[in-house]
């Protein structure tokens, strides 16, 4: 809500600050607050374990602030869509030791499923649309975001 922006704002930090202090991961969903968020990042309290842009937005700005903040990068249905124009150069953007899938259920279903409600068997389209993009098998992308998920979340 834009009447009290200024009030997120201050509580997103607050997080951040909140998160440094207890060591973990922050997990950003930033809608409709792009520019606010990237000015957070370069500019306000630094997260010391990183995290993970959620269900991001394909907005290159924002992918390249959070790949500069050392933040995994999370793609959900929406990169599967015919209406999202930069899906593919912002799959190129995004290394590969930065790259998470998602469903962000029960929202976004990918195609071929867009418009039903979202699940876990989904993920397979947003990976094989990676793959397709990255021009690599499935099971490689699924291997590369398996190990990813392993590091962001610290699991052994």
């Amino acid at each position: 809500m834009k009447d009290n922006k200024e009030l997120q704002k201050y509580a997103f930090i607050e997080q951040i600050k909140l998160a440094n202090k207890v060591n973990l991961p922050i997990i950003i969903h930033s809608r409709d607050a792009i520019m606010d968020t990237i000015d957070i990042l370069k500019n306000n309290v630094k997260p010391k374990e990183k995290g993970i842009l959620h269900c991001c937005q394909l907005n290159k700005d924002l992918v390249k602030a959070g790949i500069d903040a050392g933040f995994y990068i999370s793609f959900a249905g929406p990169i599967t869509f015919k209406s999202s124009k930069n899906a593919e150069e912002i799959i190129k953007m995004v290394p590969n030791d930065k790259i998470l899938i998602e469903t962000d259920s029960p929202y976004l279903s990918p195609e071929p499923n867009r418009g039903k409600r979202n699940d876990s068997r989904n993920v397979k389209y947003i990976a094989e649309k990676i793959a397709e993009v990255k021009k690599v098998s499935l099971e490689e992308i699924a291997e590369i975001t398996y190990k990813n998920a392993k590091m962001i979340y610290k699991i052994k």
